[in-house]
């Protein structure tokens, strides 16, 4: 699968250390971005989530998004908007 969305995430967060293992073993592609060293990162993820923080956030190519997703929620979607 192709890099259709970005992980916004931090260093320290260990679901976002999860999933992304969980995607590499999947080999599902994704571009990611540090929201602590993005300050423009941290107003994306801020508007997917109700003003907060939440990682990990992904962004689809269609604007949508996703909270702390399952590896399935992540293939459902990309299944979805390849359709």
């Amino acid at each position: 699968m192709s890099a259709t969305f970005t992980m916004y995430s931090t260093p320290w967060c260990g679901y976002c250390k999860r999933l992304k293992s969980q995607l590499d073993r999947e080999g599902i592609a994704f571009t990611e971005v540090d929201i602590e060293q993005d300050e423009d990162a941290a107003f994306v993820v801020e508007r997917a989530n109700g003003g907060n923080q939440t990682v990990p956030t992904l962004v689809f190519a269609d604007g949508s998004a996703l909270t702390n997703p399952s590896v399935a929620q992540v293939k459902a979607q990309l299944e979805a908007l390849s359709v």
